[in-house]
């Protein structure tokens, strides 16, 4: 079981003057997930080596049992710093792909063309893909087989409008995934603000929120069980 991991490279919050990136639990939670079903994860980002981490998530209020594990695990630290190139990843290689979130992936990840090709490979090979939080935003430009938007017609979900009004981010971002997603045709689902919330359409699962990230990792280990 081969799992592929794709992380921002993008570290500047729009116009702010403040950090972004990854968020620690949306990597922490499923990539121990992956690795105690025995899987073996293969960590990428657009520029390789160190993915940048959202500095406030890694504030004390937002550490839980797997990102603690994370931060005494010298082993993941050091796979971690250092991500293979994305353009150097084949998506033949693997059994699925899972995208953690962070602000990061709306600048850079949504508008890859290799991440985009990615997706697509594995979506037409009828492999899992799964995106949580932030990162279901990547899936803006990615198309179907017909040439349409992937997640036209498709039940998905992603950060709301309320939860992006709670972070005070809502003219920050480059777009709002909830309204994005109603727009391309989605079936956009949502349950309470930051609550855990996974929705699984065929082999495309997402979640809503960080409380959302190991629930979407084990959703993704029981598609390839």
């Amino acid at each position: 079981m081969k799992i592929l991991m794709v992380l921002t490279s993008h570290d500047t919050l729009g116009d702010t003057g403040e950090k972004t990136g990854f968020w620690l639990e949306e990597f922490a939670a499923p990539y121990y997930t992956f690795k105690d079903a025995g899987a073996q994860v293969t960590l990428a980002s657009p520029a390789g080596g160190q993915p940048p981490l959202d500095p406030k998530s890694a504030l004390a209020d937002f550490q839980t049992e797997l990102t603690e594990r994370f931060n005494q695990d010298s082993a993941a630290q050091r796979d971690l710093a250092n991500t293979v190139k994305l353009d150097t990843i084949d998506s033949g290689d693997f059994d699925a792909v899972f995208y953690p979130g962070g602000h990061g992936p709306l600048w850079d990840l949504t508008n890859c063309a290799k991440s985009i090709a990615l997706i697509e490979e594995f979506e037409r090979s009828n492999k899992p893909i799964s995106f949580v939080c932030h990162a279901p935003a990547v899936l803006r430009n990615v198309k179907a087989a017909n040439g349409e938007p992937l997640i036209k017609g498709r039940h998905v979900t992603g950060f709301t409008n309320g939860e992006e009004a709670g972070v005070q981010l809502t003219d920050v971002v480059p777009f709002l995934i909830e309204d994005e997603f109603k727009a391309l045709g989605a079936l956009y689902q949502k349950g309470d603000d930051w609550a855990p919330y996974v929705v699984e359409d065929g082999k495309l699962i997402t979640g809503q929120n960080p409380a959302s990230s190991e629930g979407v990792a084990k959703a993704l280990i029981a598609q390839l069980s």
